[in-house]
């Protein structure tokens, strides 16, 4: 992808995702994530209406009459993004690839947290990590992670979960609001994530496509495994073959759903043909 073709992409993102981000989620995403707690601002007169327990008297004896002291909500707060880069993720049958809207909902969570001042950093990986952009404010900042979604060109094909989330432990210090963007075709991650639920603010975003849940009755078809490239004749017109297939795909999402839920952390399923901006809206809502 040449300099002008990227850049023509990122700004077609940014304008998309700015505007959910602006006109729907920023406020969303205030009340969803809250700060590490209150902070005092100032002091002033006392006015009807508030709280007794609030009184500074030790102003309130050098003047005579009553002041209070004002708290503010500290909002700093990091979010990390964890998008995995995988060969699978290179797979879409209808509107788009998984990878496209893995970027679309990044973007729009990373502008989300932009308007709110906050810090944003992102962990691209399949099998190992593959890019580690650490937590940083600032627009040019959010357009540079953009930039990496779009055209950063993995080492390898494979997922290991797990791996991206011991990584995040030992780079995240303090608490953190994580978004893990996968299709979590993977395995063994369940006691890492509980590791790292217990430490930061976590939801696993799972992006499928449709024709993932099942296969068709095709005959016999030549398929290839997006991440080992093992090519192999699968017997479609075979009802146990597609029973098989609908078992795994289910299984891997109950492991998803147990993981997360086990660890004490958020999930959401987006279907890469179905609106994730209702389905973000939800969550957020749901959470709030």
């Amino acid at each position: 992808m040449d300099t002008k073709e990227l850049l023509k992409k990122v700004r077609k993102i940014e304008i998309k995702t700015r505007r959910l981000s602006d006109n729907i989620f920023g406020g969303e995403y205030h009340s969803t994530f809250k700060g590490r707690g209150m902070t005092f601002s100032e002091v002033r007169q006392y006015q009807y209406g508030d709280d007794v327990r609030s009184i500074d008297w030790n102003v309130t004896a050098r003047y005579n009459e009553p002041f209070v002291k004002v708290f503010e909500e500290e909002r700093e707060l990091t979010m990390m993004l964890m998008a995995d880069v995988s060969g699978s993720e290179l797979f879409g049958t209808l509107n788009q690839f998984k990878k496209e809207i893995i970027t679309e909902i990044s973007a729009t969570l990373a502008f989300s947290a932009l308007q709110n001042n906050d810090k944003v950093g992102l962990i691209l990986f399949t099998d190992e990590v593959e890019l580690f952009i650490p937590p940083k404010k600032g627009k040019s900042h959010v357009l540079r992670i953009i930039r990496e979604l779009l055209e950063f060109q993995p080492k390898s094909n494979k997922t290991d979960v797990a791996e991206a989330l011991k990584f995040l432990t030992n780079v995240m210090k303090k608490k953190a609001i994580v978004f893990v963007l996968s299709d979590f075709v993977a395995e063994d991650y369940d006691n890492t994530l509980r590791i790292v639920g217990n430490k930061h603010d976590v939801t696993g975003i799972r992006i499928y496509d449709e024709k993932e849940e099942y296969i068709p009755n095709l005959g016999m078809i030549q398929v290839q495994d997006a991440e080992s490239g093992k090519i192999q004749l699968v017997n479609t017109s075979s009802r146990q073959v597609r029973h098989q297939y609908w078992r795994y795909h289910a299984e891997r999402v109950d492991y998803f759903k147990d993981s997360f839920n086990k660890a004490g952390c958020g999930t959401l399923d987006c279907r890469v043909d179905e609106s994730y901006v209702k389905k973000l809206l939800g969550y957020f809502k749901r959470r709030g």
